[in-house]
């Protein structure tokens, strides 16, 4: 249980991190370079389909956050529990990070699409200001959904215990 509440407050100043990286890049977007967080950055091939500056900024608050994260798990959370290196611990974390925002990025895609059945509707969120900023709610509402999944593969996996190799 100990181990769960450092996680968690792990987990919320990494959100933290998430979130201020999340809109320090949305800022520097609009007053930089009068770009918006649903313009589109690149279009895939001849498809319909885009990436969005939005899939950029989520992404970049993601590896900074996930960084952030195993050092302080690795430091305070599961003290004592890791036998290996911190680059051979931290690319399992990455990994199961990586799952975690695939999970999310495609709920903040949904989000962020006023024609999906869980589209964010642009008359509430119209980005007049900033608790009206629909890819903040996006880039919020699809962290929470990834936190589940992040807990438990990080506990099995990037801080279960190496296995002992069995002597015949």
């Amino acid at each position: 249980m100990r181990q769960f509440l450092r996680f968690g407050i792990v987990g919320g100043s990494g959100v933290l991190v998430n979130f201020v990286v999340f809109y320090l890049a949305n800022k520097a977007l609009e007053n930089g370079f009068d770009l918006h967080a649903n313009d589109v950055f690149m279009q895939l091939g001849s498809t319909r389909w885009n990436i969005r500056w939005y899939h950029l900024m989520s992404t970049l608050a993601f590896l900074l956050a996930n960084t952030w994260n195993y050092q302080l798990n690795r430091a305070w959370t599961f003290r004592g529990v890791h036998a290996r290196s911190w680059l051979r611990g931290f690319f399992p974390f990455l990994a199961t990070g990586a799952l975690a925002f695939a999970v999310s990025l495609t709920c903040m895609t949904l989000l962020m699409n006023p024609t999906t059945p869980i589209g964010l509707s642009d008359s509430l969120f119209d980005d007049s200001t900033g608790l009206r900023t629909k890819s903040y709610w996006a880039q919020a509402i699809s962290t929470l959904i990834a936190m589940p999944v992040n807990f438990v593969i990080n506990k099995v996996w990037t801080f279960g215990k190496p296995k002992t190799p069995k002597t015949v």
